[in-house]
């Protein structure tokens, strides 16, 4: 069983982690576009993917491992351009892809894993999501309760959940209007150019973004 930090500390750490999560940053604007590329259900998808890949840098900040990024500017480097590179294939290839618009159907089982997976290489790859933990969840941590990784991970997961309800939230809203889009034939043209180039914005967003902005 994991150890929590006290209730009134846990209180203020919901708080600040909601006001977080509602305020869109680059993990939302792509859950956002995947929702409005392939539908709700990708953007659920999305969704898991990206916190998958955030309780990866919760578990790698409760290790310490995240302090190398922090520590050293050639790692810190390395994993933002792999992050920013990734980022622009997915545009580059959405560019090249023809394929009708339409949301994923049930028997399109592979599809959806490819948006999981995704969804997991961005965040993974996005270094300045482990240094933002590293930095933020210590902040509300009971030293006097001890076993301070377990604390981290115990509060990892509560910021994951509540990420999970508002990202989807952002994932349904957005796949919403997209399904009322597709019945314009404007939009179903020029679709696949919008998306791919909002992929590649972001990749390049990331790749220009200053190293000493890490959080």
């Amino acid at each position: 069983m994991l150890v929590v930090p006290e209730w009134s500390s846990l209180g203020l750490f919901m708080i600040a982690a909601l006001a977080l999560l509602l305020t869109p940053g680059p993990a939302v604007l792509y859950i956002v576009t995947r929702s409005i590329d392939q539908g709700r259900r990708a953007g659920l998808v999305s969704v898991a993917g990206v916190h998958v890949g955030t309780l990866a840098h919760i578990f790698a900040a409760a290790a310490g491992i995240s302090a190398v990024l922090a520590a050293s500017a050639t790692a810190f480097s390395v994993v933002k351009y792999l992050g920013a590179a990734y980022l622009i294939f997915i545009g580059v290839r959405r560019l090249l892809d023809r394929t009708p618009l339409v949301a994923a159907a049930p028997g399109e089982p592979a599809r959806l894993r490819r948006t999981f997976l995704d969804g997991v290489i961005v965040n993974v790859l996005n270094p300045k999501t482990g240094l933002f933990f590293l930095a933020f969840l210590p902040q509300f941590v009971t030293i006097s309760h001890g076993h301070v990784g377990e604390q981290i991970v115990a509060l990892g997961v509560v910021f994951v959940l509540l990420g999970a309800i508002t990202d989807s939230l952002y994932a349904i809203g957005a796949g919403s209007a997209a399904s009322w889009l597709r019945g314009s034939p404007r939009f179903l043209a020029s679709e696949r150019w919008i998306s791919g180039s909002l992929y590649i914005g972001l990749g390049v967003a990331a790749a220009l973004s200053s190293n000493q902005q890490r959080k």
